[in-house]
């Protein structure tokens, strides 16, 4: 960003961010970013940073298993990898293999997600998924890190000799041991440890009836340590032994340095990566904590803010326990500076540096503490005049210091400029210093640039309203308690409420009077409207909100109304279908028994059987009737299904039954990356995605080639 100075960073508190995103960093590389973070310019790089925040912030909210970044930096191990011939230390292969398994990990997760994570996904282009570096790693080291004892055959043949000359040595100490001890020539510690070696501890005036080496004394003397004779060429030995043991160790190391050597670029790669992922992580981290969010950048030069918080303000209050107010505010081409007004303690200055804050953040590829629907754009410079800066060692005054800041911005302000100026115009007598503030408000009009000023001065007030494209707003207050509101309201300059101020705490009436007939008594007028005007604006505000909550209240007792009502005419629906359906039956039922009434018995043996003719055609005509009208109804619910189909087709079938080795397959609920079948093994099917090689269950996969 141009003419981006640590005053601006000291003005808007962004070096209370770095400090906060220094603290969520894991490794010093992404510390070390932090503490120098610095607003970027091109839009292209500052888009790319928000999304990849963005998508992470999604990774860690929406219950996704994405592995932890905890790893370990590896700036020294490549550079020992790059000397030629130079060996590994044992927690170097450690740190590696560590770094590989986690980034395998990710690409897994990743496999599938391309389409879902784009921004992240391209992270991953300069590494691939591999166990060649894990698995000669994992033959050296065990779990624990500790070198195996069947890492070389050299090495467990010698561990092996020391663990048996160990067993002599231990043996033959408790024997010397229990001697001693039933002769009472040991002291109360009995035994002791110089130089990893197992010592007697012996009453001094016994030491010379005990064969073995002196090793030491105890600091009052009356203790002798002495190394059993018989363990002496033991001991020797299992030196010896040690030293064969490293020897060992090293040639194990040096053939796997060189194993692992093979693959510097990859382990650069993975370094490179994790470091990167170790800010992303840190500012999404930063984003979760003030509940932050992706706005919409703009190509237009805009700022649309809606419940927009000052960063540091809402935390610091969300560790009071203290409630915080957002604000929202537009500017663009057409009202691009904004001069806010009010009374002192109002929220003037915290509205003007949440501005510029969130501009910075922005810009720094941080989420911003704002509804996702506020509009951004990207500015060139950042400027800003905030507090009193008194500079002793220069002997510059308050007011010195803004007039070299003014000149400077008056140099360098553009249409790409973002000027955050807070008590415009004071640090001089008001009526000089109020002109002069003016003559420059107009300066930096005249240059195009976007604007947020506070002032109490009534000239920049009128001249806001004057201008085309400039604005005014207030700080609202409650006029009866004179409390702050922290309200911004845009439209109309705000009241000081300076002699209201003043009588709420205890000035006399009389002296308050007394000022007010010494002022220009339209100056006096013009505040006492815009108080009132403010007011009157606060009470219609209160009157829209009551009219609004009760049009919504309104409008949610409709849609219950409604709700109720469809769900009666479902449940009467469904009544009367089986009302009809009862109905239906009875009728059946009716014309069952008028068919049995009509049917003719013969009772009497040698009668002539009756003649039931007419009656079957009937039944059998009543029976043609009925099944049409069952085939037609069955027709009309078959027409109706196959709507619905057309309307909502089914998903089509993943035809497992083709399914064998090379067939082209996808993973039904992986999206739509494609693999090649391997091997199958039963259920299990080896396929292939890319260089990704993974074993996935036959019902998972669909066919499609």
């Amino acid at each position: 960003m141009d003419h981006f100075d640590e005053q601006v960073v000291k003005d808007l508190e962004f070096d209370l961010i770095r400090i906060m995103l220094h603290d969520h960093c894991i490794n010093e590389t992404a510390q070390l970013r932090a503490a120098e973070l610095t607003p970027l310019k091109d839009k292209k790089s500052i888009i790319k940073a928000l999304e990849e925040t963005r998508e992470f912030q999604i990774l860690r909210t929406e219950g996704h298993s994405f592995p932890g970044i905890d790893y370990t930096e590896m700036h020294r191990e490549i550079k020992m990898l790059k000397i030629r011939d130079s060996v590994l230390e044992e927690t170097a292969f450690t740190f590696i293999r560590d770094a590989s398994d986690l980034v395998n990990r990710m690409i897994y997760f990743f496999d599938t997600k391309e389409e879902e994570f784009p921004r992240l996904w391209a992270l991953y282009d300069s590494v691939y998924y591999t166990k060649d570096i894990i698995e000669p790693i994992d033959q050296v080291f065990d779990n624990r890190g500790k070198i195996r004892d069947d890492a070389s055959s050299g090495l467990q043949k010698i561990r092996q000799e020391m663990t048996s000359v160990r067993r002599k040595i231990n043996r033959n100490f408790n024997k010397v041991l229990k001697d001693l001890t039933d002769k009472g020539f040991l002291s109360d510690t009995r035994e002791g440890f110089i130089s990893d070696r197992r010592v007697l501890a012996v009453q001094s005036t016994h030491k010379r009836k005990i064969p073995g080496a002196a090793m030491g004394t105890s600091k009052t003397g009356n203790v002798t340590y002495i190394e059993p004779s018989s363990n002496v060429p033991l001991n020797h030995e299992f030196e010896m032994l040690l030293d064969d043991e490293r020897r060992e160790i090293r040639k194990i190391l040096m053939e796997l340095t060189r194993n692992v050597r093979r693959f510097l670029p990859l382990i650069e790669a993975y370094n490179e990566l994790l470091i990167e992922l170790d800010f992303i992580n840190a500012r999404t981290k930063l984003a979760l904590d003030m509940d932050a969010h992706l706005p919409g950048v703009s190509d237009e030069q805009e700022i649309e803010l809606i419940k927009a918080y000052h960063p540091v303000l809402l935390l610091s209050n969300k560790e009071a326990g203290i409630e915080t107010h957002p604000q929202s505010l537009r500017l663009d081409r057409f009202s691009r500076m904004l001069v806010i007004s009010g009374p002192n303690a109002g929220g003037k200055s915290i509205t003007l540096k949440m501005c510029g804050l969130l501009q910075l953040m922005l810009q720094s590829g941080l989420l911003i503490p704002a509804d996702p629907n506020s509009k951004m754009s990207i500015f060139h410079s950042v400027l800003t005049d905030i507090g009193d800066n008194q500079s002793i060692e220069n002997q510059l005054s308050t007011y010195s210091y803004r007039l070299n800041r003014m000149k400077h911005f008056l140099n360098v302000t553009n249409r790409r400029t973002l000027l955050l100026l807070d008590e415009f115009g004071t640090g001089s007598d008001p009526e000089l210093g109020g002109a002069l503030a003016e003559v420059f408000f107009e300066s930096l009009y005249q240059r195009k640039c976007f604007g947020v000023i506070t002032t109490h001065y009534a000239n920049i007030k009128l001249k806001a309203a004057q201008l085309k494209n400039a604005m005014n707003g207030s700080m609202l207050f409650d006029k009866e308690t004179l409390n702050p509101i922290f309200k911004l309201d845009i439209g109309q300059p705000g009241s000081s409420f300076t002699f209201e101020v003043a009588e709420i705490n205890g000035i006399d009436k009389e002296l308050i009077e007394d000022a007010k007939s010494r002022l220009d008594d339209r100056k006096v007028k013009m505040d006492k409207l815009i108080a009132d005007l403010q007011t009157e604006k606060s009470e219609y505000n209160k009157l829209t909100m009551r009219t609004l909550k009760a049009e919504t209240d309104a409008k949610k007792a409709k849609q219950r109304f409604e709700d109720k009502l469809r769900k009666y005419e479902e449940r009467l629906a469904a009544q009367q279908e089986i009302i009809d359906k009862n109905n239906d039956l009875l009728n059946r039922g009716r014309k069952l028994n008028q068919f049995v009434d009509r049917f003719k018995t013969a009772n009497i043996k040698g009668k002539k059987k009756p003649d039931n003719r007419a009656l079957l055609e009937d039944v059998t005509k009543y029976l043609t009737v009925e099944k049409s009208r069952i085939e037609e109804a069955h027709r009309a619910a078959e027409l109706k299904r196959k709507a619905e189909e057309k309307k909502n087709p089914k998903k089509p079938k993943p035809h497992q039954e083709n399914i064998k080795v090379g067939s082209t397959v996808r993973l039904i609920k992986g999206g739509k990356k494609r693999g090649t079948v391997l091997e199958i093994n039963g259920s299990k099917v080896t396929v292939a995605f890319g260089n990704f090689k993974t074993i996935v269950e036959l019902t998972n996969l669909a066919f499609v080639k």
